[in-house]
This record gives structure tokens, C-alpha cells and sequence, in this order.
């Protein structure tokens, strides 16, 4: 009996400390470190006359992008990265294929908390275009004024990151690298985008570059994204801003259909001195990705912050 009482204490004993342990174990955090956020659009637009008095030329026209931002958080680290590309064109009667929307835009920048909403941080930027571009409202026929890395701009830079919330994301670099490419031979000549001799393909500058972006919930379905950026060239000329700001209204309809209107400002002393302006509209198929709640979105979970 002793021996059967033994061996039954030393079991119960073992499943307690079996059930205590299990009990003490921490909970696991499965909030995602990743958040992926997204949008792909496919705008067209058309227009076809016959006999029309009030006059008019046949034309069809779109318009196809994709947005994404992709972010990691986790402990004190970090880590976004922006993808933005699209490229469009209207054909009309008489006058040919034009081109009406053409930009490549990757950005990343990593960062270490330093403080509540502050960050340590560093990153690369580049800057481009798809095809060429000419005089003449893109008339092929016309002198060529750009094309793919012509110009390109990469920047990379150290500095610091304001991000109180998911809205709002501001980076100061101090101290930023921005490299001008110009790879095409036919536009390598003294004072295109800055260029300081014929036959040369890069310009180099150093200098401060301030970044923000500010998005805004306008209403149910409305949303305004607003990216703005200041750079001065601390080696030649800083009270030569370059300044750029860049709009995005999305109106979403339902699920699959939504009308997007983007404005888009810039001013670059290097390529001509004058405020340059483009505005789209459109309206067609867009898709979202979100993949749920990220980190920073969990208000009950944020002693991550703390560490």
C-alpha cells in the first residue's frame, strides 16, 4: 500500500508542477510585426464623337498603378518601406499616343527608438520614370527632355523619425546624400539638371532633407494622403530649395470601384525655375490590401514602446 500511495504522490506531484508550469508560461504576442498595406488601380477613361456639332476627337486613355506601404515594428526597431509606380496614356484622333502618368518611387528607411515617438534613422530613396519624355506635351516628334534615370535620384541619409501615430510619419536628415543620375547620352550636356560638364552622367550633393507624410479620414470612405519634402544643398547655393508636395484623394465607391484625384507640385532649381504642376482624375478599378491591425494599432498591447 505504501508503495502505491508513493507512486500516486509522486505522480499528482509531478502533474501539479507539470500544470503550474504550463500555467506560468507568458502569453505569446501573435499581433503581426509586418503590416502590409496596399493599393492596385486600373483607370480608364473614353470618348467617341460621330457627327457631333459641338465637335470633338475619338479618344481612350489609362491609367494603371500600384501604393504600397510595408512596415515592421517590433520591440524598438522600425522599418518602412513605400512602393509607388504608375504609368498611363490617352490616345486621341488626329494627334497620337501621349503619355499622362509616369513615376517610380521606393523608399526605405529603418529606425531605433530613442525616445517615446522619436527614432534614430537611416534610408535610401530613388527617384524615376518609366519611359521618355518630351517637349510638346510628350509629342515624340519633339525634342526628348527625360527619360528612365534621366533624371534619376537616389538619396541616402541619416537622421531622425517622428511617428506618434500611424498617421503621421515625419524624417530630418541632417546629413543626406543626393546622387542626380542622367543616363541618357542624348541629355548629357552642361545645365541639364544641373549637370556641371558636357558628357557627365551623375551630380553630387550634400545637404539636409526634411520628409513628411500626413494622411487624413476626410469621411466614411474618403481618405487624403499628403507627402511633402524640402532639400538644400549645403555645398553649392542651400537657399536654392527643392521642394515637392503630392496629393492623393481616393473616393471609394464600393469594394472594387473608386475615383482617385492626385496633385502633384514641384519646384527643382536644377531642372527649370519654375513651379511645375500635374493633376490627375480618374475613375475605375482599384483593390486594397490590408492585412488586419498591426502592432501599433493594438491599444491594449503598446508596452513595446516602453522597452
Amino acid at each position: 500500500m505504501k508503495k502505491i500511495l508513493l507512486t500516486l504522490s509522486l505522480s499528482l506531484g509531478i502533474f501539479a508542477a507539470a500544470q503550474e508550469a504550463k500555467t506560468e508560461a507568458p502569453a505569446v504576442d501573435t499581433t503581426k510585426a509586418w503590416s502590409i498595406q496596399g493599393q492596385n488601380t486600373l483607370m480608364l477613361n473614353q470618348a467617341a464623337f460621330s457627327n457631333w456639332v459641338g465637335g470633338g476627337a475619338n479618344n481612350v486613355g489609362w491609367l494603371a498603378g500600384v501604393n504600397y506601404n510595408l512596415t515592421y515594428e517590433k520591440g524598438k526597431d522600425l522599418w518602412e518601406n513605400i512602393i509607388i509606380l504608375g504609368y498611363g496614356q490617352n490616345n486621341t484622333q488626329g494627334v497620337g499616343t501621349r503619355k499622362t502618368q509616369d513615376v517610380i518611387n521606393l523608399s526605405s528607411n529603418y529606425g531605433r527608438e530613442i525616445a517615446k515617438n522619436w527614432y534614430a534613422s537611416g534610408g535610401v530613396s530613388l527617384q524615376t520614370q518609366f519611359a521618355p519624355g518630351y517637349e510638346d506635351g510628350n509629342n515624340p516628334d519633339a525634342k526628348k527632355i527625360s527619360n528612365f534615370m534621366a533624371p534619376g535620384y537616389l538619396n541616402v541619409g541619416a537622421g531622425f523619425t517622428y511617428r506618434p501615430n500611424d498617421n503621421f510619419t515625419m524624417t530630418l536628415r541632417p546629413a543626406n546624400a543626393r546622387v542626380t543620375f542622367v543616363l541618357d547620352k542624348d541629355l548629357q550636356y552642361a545645365g541639364t539638371y544641373g549637370l556641371k560638364n558636357d558628357g557627365d552622367s551623375s551630380l553630387f550633393q550634400f545637404g539636409f532633407l526634411g520628409t513628411a507624410i500626413y494622411k487624413i479620414k476626410i469621411m466614411e470612405n474618403i481618405n487624403l494622403t499628403n507627402t511633402g519634402s524640402v532639400f538644400s544643398n549645403y555645398l553649392d547655393h542651400p537657399e536654392r530649395l527643392v521642394l515637392s508636395y503630392s496629393g492623393i484623394l481616393n473616393m471609394k465607391i464600393n469594394k472594387f470601384i473608386s475615383t482617385n484625384i492626385t496633385l502633384d507640385l514641384l519646384y527643382d532649381h536644377n531642372q527649370i525655375r519654375r513651379t511645375q504642376l500635374k493633376q490627375t482624375l480618374g475613375v475605375g478599378f482599384a483593390y486594397n490590401i490590408d492585412n488586419g491591425k498591426k502592432r501599433s494599432d493594438k491599444k491594449d498591447n503598446q508596452s513595446w514602446m516602453k522597452k
